[in-house]
C-alpha cells in the first residue's frame, strides 16, 4: 500500500488535469448549476485558503485553524469544490469519477501522510484521537499557536486553487454561452 500512496502522490495532479479535459467534455451546466456549483466550491476555496495560511509543513504539527476542527481542511477543501463542480457539470458519471478518485487516489496520499505526521511528530497520536481525519468538529481541539499567515498562503501557492477554480467555472460559462454541448 505504501507503494501505491506514492504514486498516488505522483500521479494525482496529472490525473487532475486530465479529469478537467474529461470533466469539459461530459459537463451539461446550466445558468443556474454553475451558480449552484460555485456557490458550493467558494466554501472551499475559503477552507483551503485558511489552511494553508497555518500549516508550516514538515516544521510542526498543525493544529490551529481549521487544523484544530479537521486533520485535513485541506484535502476536505478540495472535496467542497470537488461536489460544486459535480453540481455544475450536472453530470452523475463526473460524480462518480470524483468518488472513485478520492478513494483511489487521494485517501492513500492522506493515510501516507499521516504515516509520516506520526512518525516526525510525537504529538501527532494524541491529536488524531481527538481530530477527525475529515469529518470536521463541531468545537475546536485546544488550537495550537499561531494565527493566519498571508506569507504562508502565498508560498504554498494556494491562490492557484481559486485560479483553477474560477478557469474551469468560465470554461463552463463559455460552454454554455457558446452552446457546446
Amino acid at each position: 500500500m505504501a507503494e501505491w500512496s506514492q504514486i498516488a502522490r505522483r500521479i494525482r495532479v496529472p490525473l487532475g488535469f486530465a479529469f478537467a479535459a474529461f470533466y469539459l467534455w461530459i459537463a451539461r451546466p446550466t445558468w443556474s448549476s454553475i451558480l449552484i456549483g460555485t456557490g458550493v466550491a467558494i466554501p472551499g476555496i475559503l477552507l483551503r485558503a485558511l489552511a494553508s495560511g497555518h500549516v508550516k509543513k514538515n516544521e510542526e504539527l498543525t493544529t490551529s485553524g481549521p487544523y484544530a476542527y479537521t486533520r485535513n481542511p485541506l484535502y476536505l477543501g478540495s472535496l467542497i469544490i470537488a461536489v460544486g463542480f459535480a453540481l455544475a457539470a450536472r453530470s452523475v458519471w463526473v460524480l462518480l469519477v470524483i468518488v472513485a478518485m478520492f478513494f483511489a487516489i487521494y485517501l492513500p496520499v492522506i493515510r501516507s501522510e499521516e504515516a509520516y505526521l506520526r512518525q516526525t511528530f510525537p504529538a501527532f497520536d494524541e491529536y488524531a484521537r481527538n481530530v477527525p481525519r475529515l469529518r470536521p468538529r463541531l468545537t475546536a481541539f485546544r488550537s495550537g499557536h499561531g494565527g493566519f499567515s498571508g506569507h504562508l498562503y502565498r508560498q504554498h501557492r494556494e491562490y492557484n486553487a481559486t485560479l483553477g477554480t474560477a478557469a474551469l467555472m468560465a470554461a463552463l460559462v463559455v460552454k454554455l454561452f457558446w452552446g457546446l454541448r
